[in-house]
Formats: structure tokens, C-alpha cells, sequence
């Protein structure tokens, strides 16, 4: 195992995230970027496929940086990686939500609320983008995309998981 491989996990997911506001699915793109292009830790479709694991198990799906880790390092990345992610948010959102406690009813606090829901929004969406461009690929894939997308806004709630695994089911009849 190489000490430099761990440091890398450690620098890329701590960035990561601390860049992650709004969740971990606003950092997506350049988790893409990191993992696939400059680490070349793994390849598009294994971050696709790992990304829609972490979809389907339960807790958060960014629990996806533990099997990325591993396929680095083995279970000494996973831990890296994992407290790499996890610990510096973690941290931060401790601090600032003691600040923000502190200043409730003021109208910066407001205003920061207003202005950060937008920014939210468009992170999410790019990292939905990011994962949309390694899975749609052709009129099958496009096909699946639409009915889940259909199913999710017009429909009633259903489970994610219940679609995650019908996608699977589909995949493997008409994508072989």
C-alpha cells in the first residue's frame, strides 16, 4: 500500500468535503473530475455503478467514497476516505451552527438563507448532470431516464429503491 495513495484520498475528500454545500451531491462533478480524471482511481462506469449502489443501500449515498476508497487502498483507504468526506463538514457545520443559533432573527441571517438556497439548487443539478452523462447513453438508457423521471414527478410517492431496482431488472433484459 502506498502512504502517498492514502494522503490523496484524504486530500481530495476532505476538499471535497468541505466544498459540499447543500449535500454531497453538489460536489459530484468534481468528485467525477477527481476520481476519474486526475486520480484515475476508478473509471466511468465503476463511479456510475458505485454512485448507484450508494443510491440504493440505506444512509447517506455519499457513503460511496468508503467503496472508492477501497478500491484504492483496501480498508485502510475506506477509513481515510470515509473520515476524509465526513469529519471536515462535519466540523464545520458543528461551528456554524452555533453561530447561527447565536444569531437568530437577525435579517443577514435571512438573507444568507435566501441566497444560498438558489446556489443549492444549482449545485444538485450539476452533480444530476454529471451522473446523467455517464448513464444515459443511447435511446434505451434515455427511455428508462424519462419513465423514472415521469414516475417520480407526476406519480405518487414510491420508493427510489423500488425504481433502482427495476432499472436493474430492465438493464438486464434490454441492455445486454
Amino acid at each position: 500500500m502506498n502512504p502517498g495513495s492514502l494522503f490523496s484520498l484524504l486530500w481530495v475528500f476532505a476538499l471535497l468535503s468541505i466544498m459540499a454545500v447543500g449535500g454531497g451531491t453538489s460536489v459530484l462533478p468534481s468528485m467525477k473530475d477527481f476520481c476519474i480524471n486526475s486520480q484515475h482511481w476508478v473509471t466511468t462506469d465503476q463511479f456510475r455503478d458505485i454512485y448507484s449502489l450508494g443510491q440504493l443501500v440505506p444512509g447517506p449515498n455519499m457513503l460511496m467514497v468508503i467503496v472508492i476508497g477501497y478500491h484504492v487502498a483496501k480498508i485502510p483507504g475506506a477509513i481515510i476516505a470515509f473520515l476524509g468526506f465526513f469529519v471536515p463538514s462535519s466540523l464545520i457545520a458543528l461551528g456554524t451552527g452555533r453561530v447561527w443559533v447565536h444569531f437568530e432573527g437577525s435579517p443577514w441571517r435571512t438573507a444568507i438563507q435566501r441566497g444560498f438556497a438558489p446556489i443549492v439548487v444549482g449545485l444538485m443539478l450539476a452533480g444530476t448532470i454529471a451522473i446523467a452523462r455517464t448513464a444515459i447513453v443511447g435511446s434505451t438508457t434515455v427511455a428508462f431516464a424519462t419513465i423514472v423521471f415521469v414516475i417520480l414527478y407526476f406519480g405518487k410517492k414510491m420508493n427510489p429503491a423500488l425504481l433502482i431496482f427495476a432499472g436493474g431488472i430492465g438493464g438486464w433484459i434490454f441492455l445486454r
